[in-house]
C-alpha cells in the first residue's frame, strides 16, 4: 500500500520528466497548479491520465477528469484515492 506521499512523488517524477519542455525549469510541487496555470495542457492532461490508469490500474472515466481534478498533484492523490487505489 502506496503512501500518499509516495503516490505523490511518483506522479512528479512523472511530470518532470514528461513535461519539462512545458515546465521550463519551473519547479513543482503537490500544491502546484497544473492546469489552471497553464504548465500543462489539454493533450498533456491525457497522457497523463493515461499514465495514472495504466500505473495504478484504475479507469479514471472521462467525467472524474476534469480540470479541477487535475489541478495538482493533491488532487490526483485524492482521486486516485476515491477510485480506490490503495
Amino acid at each position: 500500500m502506496a503512501d500518499d506521499q509516495q503516490i505523490a512523488r511518483t506522479i512528479l517524477d512523472y511530470i518532470t520528466r514528461e513535461y519539462a519542455d512545458a515546465l521550463q525549469g519551473a519547479l513543482i510541487d503537490a500544491n502546484t497548479p497544473l492546469i489552471s496555470s497553464g504548465l500543462i495542457d489539454s493533450l498533456s492532461m491525457v497522457s497523463l491520465k493515461v499514465f495514472l490508469d495504466n500505473s495504478y490500474r484504475v479507469r479514471i472515466s472521462d467525467a472524474e477528469a476534469s480540470a479541477e481534478a487535475f489541478d495538482s498533484v493533491s488532487a490526483l492523490v485524492a482521486l486516485l484515492r476515491r477510485l480506490g487505489v490503495k
